[in-house]
């Protein structure tokens, strides 16, 4: 095995975003300047604070949700630079077997690049709690942590390293175990969690916003039980809510101290559409 085997190759290029690295970087920076985005483009700040302990990003297709996500990624350019990024994303696929799912050695293949998986702290991770799958397999068609990629590796360039993580039973004990791992192989690191979600599915507009500000509130209160109470009301249609809640109890165990809503947007706010998909980006301070 070479060093950065296996290679979990895209699932989603071409699709979800550009499969060029020209067309790539052009749309990850129209994101960025675009009227939903910051306006601007990411200035990487090597003396930044880190005080940030972790991000709420959408993950539907850069067209849609690009603009959100970039809010976040954006605000981590401006806290300087973190040693490592763990991902946790929820399993739109049927892969069971296992509570989660975890990748502890090789790289993410994206078109801008390989973005390196950081072993010792993957491993470290999977040791600490046992019922984790291990593999890059869990994560072969799964969407949701992909699309996070290229906007690191934008930032960051070739010193990314990540650790993906993949929640399949979106439970209070499946979160809190995973938040409980992470928080002991992060603790002490320069270290930045990402969890990946998108809000309410296929309602209206107005019906969109008033479902996802509860949800919205509960993250930036620091409140993961109730955000997943809230989330699993039959009603609710937000996909990632345990990805979110574990990045949540970990950041607690880290000493974060305040969420700040950095934005909100709808599919419905970039094409006309009867039923939209809610995207927010939320930052998790020390």
């Amino acid at each position: 095995m070479g060093m950065h085997e296996p290679v979990r190759m895209p699932a989603v290029a071409g699709q979800f975003y550009s499969g060029s690295p020209t067309g790539l970087l052009r749309q990850i920076e129209q994101c960025y300047l675009s009227s939903l985005g910051p306006g601007e483009l990411p200035v990487v700040r090597m003396d930044g604070p880190r005080r940030v302990v972790g991000i709420v990003s959408p993950h539907a297709g850069y067209m849609y949700s690009g603009p959100t996500a970039a809010h976040g990624f954006y605000y981590l350019a401006q806290d300087g630079v973190p040693e490592v990024v763990v991902i946790i994303g929820p399993c739109h696929q049927l892969v069971a077997f296992a509570p989660a799912a975890i990748q502890t050695t090789g790289s993410w293949a994206t078109p801008l690049g390989h973005a390196i998986i950081e072993d010792e702290v993957a491993t470290a991770i999977a040791e600490a709690w046992g019922e984790f799958g291990i593999g890059a397999r869990y994560f072969a068609a799964e969407h949701s942590l992909e699309v996070q990629v290229p906007f690191l590796q934008h930032l960051y360039g070739d010193d990314l390293r990540i650790v993906p993580v993949m929640i399949i039973d979106q439970n209070r004990r499946t979160a809190m175990a995973i938040g409980g791992a992470v928080a002991s192989a992060l603790e002490g690191r320069n270290a930045v969690i990402v969890a990946s979600t998108d809000l309410n599915h296929y309602v209206p507009a107005s019906r969109a916003e008033a479902m996802d500000k509860p949800l919205i509130e509960r993250i930036v209160a620091l409140d993961p039980d109730g955000l997943i109470e809230l989330a699993r009301d039959p009603r609710m249609s937000m996909c990632g809510y345990g990805a979110v809640a574990a990045m949540l109890y970990a950041a607690l165990e880290l000493g974060a101290a305040r969420g700040k809503m950095l934005a909100y947007s709808h599919s419905g706010m970039v094409a006309p559409m009867n039923e939209v998909v809610g995207y927010v980006s939320v930052a998790i301070e020390r």
